[in-house]
């Protein structure tokens, strides 16, 4: 396969069939993460509420996982540019044997600590017990999920859009199928409650890595991973972990975030650490859709840098920003027209559901100039800026937030870490557009 054409396509019909595919696939994941939540609730307040508290541990499993695949990716789209083909190879082969070794460590960390980690935030030992039992089964599958992602980044870093996409949907169309089945004892499956949910979320991953193996075998990739290559160098290795690092840290801010914002609304009520993750579910829909953008902006824009095409890649920048942009404008008016409703999906409380109306109200406000960083980091990713886009994320995720967050919290109660959102979203994209004008020279 020629990748010539990430240079010669024009930028919005190119960023079209590169973002498209992935931003179906990225809804389709945000369907089944809203799926699973609705069946989740349906066991217990209290099962909800300790997936809501696992969520920050699965979040960093995927954070490492994916920036070490972002890392992978943008490595392979600059040597691929630049017509290193054999340097591209090397870097798909360290990079997928480095993804073993990292599957294997989060293993067996993650499970340990897990315990603990619970019994920080919460003193009841039924969401202790609930939480343990859904992640020692889903962090079983942590070597699958590190595979999965690596196969994603090297199939997305050569323009293979729509068999990223196949893949994707394929795992998450199996995983909303299992979760009523192996929850609730549908047909020839026991009632295995959230164990049931962990498990077909495992079972879900692994058919898309079943899926990405497949086409490895029936439509070869131009890059090639050979045991022969895996050996680490130190021309490779360094240059995928200065971007996959960064990457790491900006996909785990998020898991820091909730856990620090979960301790201070816990000084209120287990409501609000509620609401919190069923926010964190609904915001899926928006942003692994913008997400799907920025996947099929990084190997465009990382090949042109690679090729010395630096209107392009400003042009690429430009068009991604207005894509996610309409995806975050359409966000905002359904959070601020029927948030009751949203809430209402996972909780029949009434005093929950009138906390998130209000909770989704304020942080949607920062919805749309969200773009701005989401869009930046990015392309900054791309470029192999890794440390310029882990400025932006801290901004957004501890810098600005926590310290608001905290500070407006005793000022206005709870309604003020919502607040905190929308002010946080703001000044990030203000750091965003300086360091962008900087380096894409806007």
């Amino acid at each position: 396969m020629n990748e010539t054409f990430m240079k010669e396509k024009p930028v919005f019909p190119l960023m079209l069939s590169m973002a498209l595919p992935m931003v179906l696939s990225m809804m389709v994941s945000s369907l089944y993460n809203i799926v699973d939540s609705f069946f989740i609730a349906k066991i217990s307040e209290n099962a909800m509420t300790a997936l809501s508290l696992v969520f920050p541990m699965q979040n960093f499993i995927n954070s490492v996982c994916i920036g070490f695949g972002i890392g992978i990716n943008a490595v392979i789209a600059f040597f691929s540019g630049a017509g290193q083909k054999r340097t591209a190879d090397r870097a798909a082969s360290q990079g997928f044997f480095m993804s073993l070794v990292h599957g294997a460590v989060l293993t067996v960390l993650c499970i340990a600590v897990m315990p603990r980690f619970l019994r920080m935030f919460t003193g009841s030992a039924e969401i202790v017990s609930l939480g343990v039992r859904y992640s020692n089964i889903a962090f079983a599958f942590s070597l699958i999920i590190s595979l999965g992602m690596t196969f994603e980044k090297i199939f997305q870093s050569v323009g293979r859009m729509q068999a990223s996409m196949v893949s994707l949907m394929c795992g998450c169309v199996a995983n909303i199928v299992l979760d009523p089945l192996m929850i609730f004892g549908i047909g020839p499956f026991p009632a295995m409650g959230i164990e049931g949910a962990a498990l077909a979320t495992g079972l879900g991953q692994s058919v898309t890595l079943l899926v990405y193996l497949v086409l490895c075998v029936t439509r070869p990739l131009p890059v090639h991973i050979s045991v022969r290559l895996m050996k680490p160098g130190r021309d490779i290795l360094p240059r995928i972990y200065s971007i996959g690092v960064p990457a790491a840290l900006n996909m785990a801010l998020p898991s820091l975030l909730i856990a620090a914002l979960n301790v201070l609304l816990a000084s209120f009520s287990e409501t609000y650490i509620l609401v919190l993750g069923i926010y964190y579910k609904l915001q899926t829909f928006l942003y692994l859709p913008a997400n799907g953008i920025v996947q099929g902006m990084r190997p465009v824009i990382g090949y042109n840098y690679g090729a010395g095409e630096r209107a392009r890649v400003r042009r690429i920048y430009r068009v991604a920003l207005a894509m996610s942009g309409v995806i975050m404008a359409a966000g905002t008016l359904i959070c601020l027209l029927v948030p009751g409703t949203l809430m209402g999906l996972f909780t029949s409380s009434e005093t929950t559901i009138a906390a998130g109306e209000t909770a989704l109200r304020l942080i949607s406000i920062g919805f749309i100039v969200s773009s701005v960083s989401v869009i930046s980091a990015g392309a900054l990713e791309g470029l192999g800026k890794g440390t310029q886009s882990l400025v932006i994320s801290l901004c957004r995720f501890v810098v600005i937030i926590i310290p608001a967050s905290f500070l407006l919290s005793h000022a206005l109660g709870a309604v003020g870490v919502w607040h905190a959102f929308w002010i946080s979203e703001l000044l990030t994209a203000v750091v965003s557009l300086v360091i962008c004008r900087r380096t894409l020279k806007l």
